[in-house]
């Protein structure tokens, strides 16, 4: 374990140990909530052998407990079915990878490898997504400066989560957020301007009093020059 268990973690282990027993192999937390942000609820995974619709009852009734306590529904996979979706899913499970912290049972990623071209498509398709759909939605705000400013605020999360995955794509591995965010916009060549205005942004109390606004052409810049990047990926 790299670092601190969270508070809501015990309980979340015993729940999950009532419910499956000795089929629970291991449970991982992971996210935001272990890097600093202490307003995220916990979020977690959980592999067990099998999943049952028993266990899915079990586990909804203690849903309005997990809420109450900061704690999102757990991610739960048979192991068996999170192995085979290693090539589905490179980003998702490629995060949990990078932040986790082990809570239970012998560590699920020990071994585990996500094949880089798996991960260099995937990162393609979210790229590109996102930019269809920036393009899409500043259209919809009609260029009203505030609408377009609620635009780059709720965007940028997600461009600095593409910068993360294009820092795993380098095999930048650090667990720090900022880090890998920062080392994605190096290898995408985005502007320090706009790669510093993006990080600032993501923050929920960010003091940043750029106009967000007037940050959309660099954000769309960004988006695009992302896309260039990994579709010339040749790492």
């Amino acid at each position: 374990m790299h670092a601190p268990a969270p508070a809501a973690a015990p309980a979340l282990v015993s729940d999950l140990r009532r419910v499956f027993g000795s089929r629970l192999r291991a449970v991982v937390a992971y996210g935001p909530h272990l890097e600093g942000r202490d307003d995220a609820d916990l979020t977690s995974l959980a592999l067990v052998t099998t999943l049952t619709i028993d266990d899915l009852e079990a586990c909804a009734s203690l849903a309005g407990q997990w809420a109450k306590a900061g704690v999102s529904t757990p991610l739960i996979l048979p192991e068996d079915e999170f192995r085979g979706s290693l090539d589905a899913f490179p980003l998702e499970y490629g995060e949990i990878i990078r932040t986790h912290v082990l809570l239970f049972g012998d560590d699920p990623f020990a071994g585990t490898v996500i094949q880089r071209e798996d991960l260099r498509r995937a990162c393609e398709t979210q790229i590109k997504s996102h930019l269809v759909h920036l393009r899409e939605q500043f259209i919809e705000t009609r260029g009203t400066p505030r609408e377009v400013s609620e635009l780059v605020r709720v965007a940028a999360p997600a461009l600095a989560a593409l910068l993360r995955n294009v820092a795993r794509l380098g095999d930048v591995h650090t667990r720090d957020r900022l880090e890998a965010t920062q080392e994605g916009a190096r290898l995408a060549a985005l502007d320090d301007h706009t790669g510093t205005a993006v990080l600032e942004s993501e923050r929920p109390n960010s003091t940043l009093r750029a106009d967000h606004a007037r940050l959309f052409p660099a954000y769309l810049a960004a988006v695009e020059q992302l896309a260039r990047a990994v579709d010339a990926w040749r790492g």
